[in-house]
């Protein structure tokens, strides 16, 4: 069966679904430092552009859904976007974060290329609608607990809020306790919708509290899965990158290392050229 090609939503320059190449979106879990987060963009930058991958910067400036209010939760809103407008000034990539609160709408917009809407917000009406509102592209990150037919309803209250530039993330599904697993059918069914789909790798490979107080993770599947999910069929890969993935302050256990980036997107890019021939 031949998958429907998707629409194509612009993210500054660069063109995610429709026939374009797979897009890289990547960065750490959340902003660990200004310079730390800076130098990480350009060396994201330098490996994306070696292996002809679009890129777009991820980092969050306020993690607000940790499991334990002892977590690391970032520098907070002001901090985080005047870093993250420094990057996208800097580096020259488009940059993205998640809201997680009305009153961070507003100003993230004004920084952001793409605003982000956590899995566990992915079923609040009125947030979602007021993302929307701001015309800019929106990255919806589909709940651990939905199934992907359910995503019909995040696309109708998106759209209709008259914003056609969406993007819909799959992180995998909660698998009993402290375990997620990903289902390859729901690639096949969020591309029927007709809206770019983003593979979540890094997040996807989480045990939710599997540490306690904190997640934990199976990073050696990362790579597996988002060769797979490229082979299924997706506009974008998402995943969290850290030069020590160890000593990460946040989602450690599930980020890929920086040194293992290289490899995993020559293969993505030959999997996922549209030219290619099965």
């Amino acid at each position: 069966m031949k998958l429907p090609t998707t629409r194509q939503v612009k993210v500054g320059t660069i063109a995610i679904g429709g026939k374009n190449p797979v897009v890289l979106i990547a960065g750490p879990c959340v902003i660990e430092g200004g310079e730390k987060t800076y130098a990480l963009a350009r060396k994201l930058k330098k490996i994306a552009a070696q292996a002809a991958v679009p890129l777009i910067f991820k980092a969050s400036y306020d993690k607000a859904n940790r499991t334990s209010v002892k977590s690391f939760r970032g520098p907070g809103l002001k901090e985080g976007l005047k870093i993250l407008a420094q990057i996208r000034k800097q580096v020259g990539i488009p940059v993205l974060s998640d809201v997680h609160r009305f009153e961070e709408i507003g100003p993230a917009a004004e920084v952001l290329d793409v605003l982000q809407i956590p899995a566990f917000l992915s079923r609040q009406t009125d947030f979602i609608i007021e993302v929307a509102r701001t015309g800019k592209p929106v990255n919806v990150k589909k709940g651990q607990f939905l199934s992907p037919y359910d995503v019909a309803f995040i696309i109708e209250k998106v759209i209709g809020a008259g914003n056609s530039k969406l993007l819909i993330t799959e992180r995998g599904s909660t698998f009993g306790y402290h375990n997620l697993v990903v289902d390859m059918r729901a690639l096949v069914i969020l591309r029927e919708f007709g809206y770019p789909v983003v593979f979540d790798a890094t997040h996807s490979v989480q045990l939710p509290g599997g540490k306690g107080d904190a997640s934990g993770g199976e990073r050696k599947f990362v790579a597996p899965l988002a060769r797979a999910a490229t082979a299924v069929g997706i506009d974008a890969l998402f995943l969290e990158v850290h030069e020590n993935p160890d000593q990460a302050l946040c989602d450690g256990p599930n980020s890929l290392p920086l040194s293992d980036l290289s490899l995993l997107l020559k293969e993505i890019a030959r999997i996922g050229d549209p030219s290619r021939s099965w």
